[in-house]
């Protein structure tokens, strides 16, 4: 099983077990799992994106579609 994979299902764990209780765990679970959530985001829009991190759209390559950018 892949990092990520176990990363997902610890997050989905996390989630489940704090759900009720009212020491703060849930909304630290939620927390941690919107953190990876951005970081998925961050490596896709990198793989992406070529225009730098003030987000202006990169070129399009010869006989690239702009609705796939």
């Amino acid at each position: 099983m892949s990092s990520d994979t176990e990363k997902h299902h610890a997050l989905l764990s996390a989630l489940r077990a704090a759900q009720g209780k009212g020491d703060g765990s849930f909304e630290q679970a939620v927390t941690d799992a919107f953190a990876h959530v951005f970081e998925h985001l961050s490596r896709l829009n990198n793989h992406v994106s070529l225009g730098g991190p003030d987000g202006e759209d990169r070129h399009l390559k010869p006989g690239e579609s702009p609705t796939l950018r």
